[in-house]
C-alpha cells in the first residue's frame, strides 16, 4: 500500500459550533490531509465524528497531544488557546487560532487572506484568525481601501446569536416558543461576560456584545475597531463601531459608513469594483428588492454586500450593506483558507 502524503492537522474544540464547521470545510476543500485528530475538553472527549466517510473518536487535548501535528485549528476558547497553543508551537505545529488570545500581540499576524495574506510570512508559529465581524467588513473594505484609498469607518452590527454558542442558540429558540405559547421566560445566556443582568433575544435586540470597557464601548466593539486597524495596516484610520445582537440564529449583518480619499467615485464605480473583488459577492438591485440577508448567506462561504450608495452631504462617504455567515467566513472557512494560504506560500510542506 503506498502511504498517503499530505498534512497532519488537529482540529481542539471538535465538538463546539465552530469547531464542528470547521470539520465540514476541511471535507469540502482539496487541502491534502494524511492525519486528522480531533482533540476537545475531557468532558466532551470520547465523542465520534464522522469525516470523510470514517469515523473518529474525539481524544481529550493536551500538550502531547500535538506531537507530528504540522497545523492546529484552534477554536475552544481564549484559556485553552493560551494554555496549549504554545505547547503546540514547541512540537512543530503551526497554530491556526480563532480567539482573541493573540489577535493583538505585536509579532503574531492577524489575517483575512484577500487582504493581507502576505502577513502570514511573518508568522512566528501562531496566526490568528479575526473577529467574525472583523472579517467580513475588512473583506468588503479592501478593495476600496486599494483602489481610493479609507480614511473612516464608521460600523454598526446586527450579529447573529450563534456568535455566542450553542447555549444561547438554544435560548433564543426557547424563548420564541415560550412566548408564542404565553408563557414566562427566563433569560439566562445573553448578553454573554455581561455580569448578573441577563435579557430577552427573542422579538427584541440587545445592544451589548461582550463586557463593556472604561471608554464605554463593549470588548466586542474594540475588538472590531482595533483589529481593522492592524489587518489592513492603518493604525491612524478613524474606526468606530456600535455591536448589536439580533434574534437571528446564522449570518451577521453590518451597517457600514466609509470615507475614501479620492474624489470623484460614484456609487456604480465601487459596485464595479466589488463585482470583481476577491471573496466578495454583489448583490445590489434595489429596483428587484436585491441585497444580501443573513437567511441567504448561511452555508456561503463568501461575503455579500448590497445597497451601496454615496452619502447625501459628504462627497467622499459611502454606505454599505454587508452580511457573511459568522460561522464559516467569519471563523471555520476563514482559519481553512489560512491553512491553503501556508500551503500555498511553502510555508508548511507536505509530507
Amino acid at each position: 500500500m503506498v502511504e498517503i502524503q499530505g498534512l497532519n492537522i488537529a482540529v481542539i474544540g471538535a465538538t463546539g459550533a465552530v469547531g464542528k464547521q470547521m470539520i465540514k470545510t476541511l471535507e469540502s476543500r482539496n487541502l491534502p490531509i494524511k492525519k486528522l485528530l480531533l482533540l476537545s475538553s475531557a468532558r466532551s472527549a470520547g465523542k465520534k465524528i464522522t469525516f470523510k466517510n470514517k469515523e473518529y473518536v474525539v481524544q481529550e487535548a493536551k500538550p502531547e497531544s500535538f506531537e507530528g501535528i504540522d497545523i492546529a485549528l484552534f477554536s475552544a476558547g481564549g484559556s485553552v488557546s493560551k494554555e496549549l497553543a504554545p505547547a503546540a508551537v514547541e512540537r512543530g505545529a503551526i497554530v491556526i487560532d480563532n480567539t482573541s488570545a493573540f489577535r493583538m500581540a505585536a509579532d503574531v499576524p492577524l489575517v483575512v487572506p484577500e487582504v493581507n495574506e502576505q502577513d502570514l510570512l511573518k508568522h512566528n508559529g501562531i496566526i490568528a484568525n479575526p473577529n467574525c465581524s472583523t472579517i467580513q467588513m475588512v473583506a468588503a473594505l479592501e478593495p476600496l481601501r486599494k483602489a481610493y484609498g479609507i480614511s473612516k469607518v464608521v460600523v454598526s452590527t446586527y450579529q447573529a446569536v450563534s456568535g455566542a454558542g450553542a447555549a444561547a442558540i438554544a435560548e433564543l429558540k426557547e424563548q420564541a416558543r415560550d412566548l408564542l405559547e404565553g408563557k414566562e421566560i427566563e433569560p439566562k445566556i445573553l448578553p454573554v461576560g455581561s455580569g448578573e443582568n441577563h435579557y430577552q433575544i427573542a422579538f427584541n435586540v440587545i445592544p451589548q456584545i461582550d463586557k463593556f470597557e472604561d471608554n464605554g464601548f463593549t470588548f466586542e466593539e474594540m475588538k472590531m475597531i482595533n483589529e481593522t486597524k492592524k489587518i489592513m495596516h492603518m493604525p491612524e484610520l478613524s474606526v468606530g463601531a456600535t455591536c448589536v445582537r439580533l434574534p437571528v440564529e446564522t449570518g451577521h449583518s453590518e451597517s457600514v459608513y466609509v470615507e475614501i480619499d479620492k474624489d470623484g467615485v460614484s456609487a456604480g464605480d465601487i459596485k464595479e469594483l466589488l463585482s470583481e473583488a476577491p471573496g466578495v459577492v454583489l448583490q445590489d438591485d434595489p429596483d428587484n428588492q436585491v441585497y444580501p440577508m443573513p437567511a441567504t448567506s448561511v452555508g456561503r462561504n463568501e461575503v455579500f454586500v448590497g445597497r451601496i450608495r454615496k452619502d447625501l452631504d459628504e462627497s467622499k462617504g459611502f454606505h454599505l450593506w454587508i452580511v457573511s455567515d459568522n460561522l464559516l467566513k467569519g471563523a471555520a472557512w476563514n482559519s481553512v483558507q489560512i491553512a491553503e494560504s501556508l500551503l500555498k506560500l511553502k510555508l508548511v510542506t507536505i509530507k
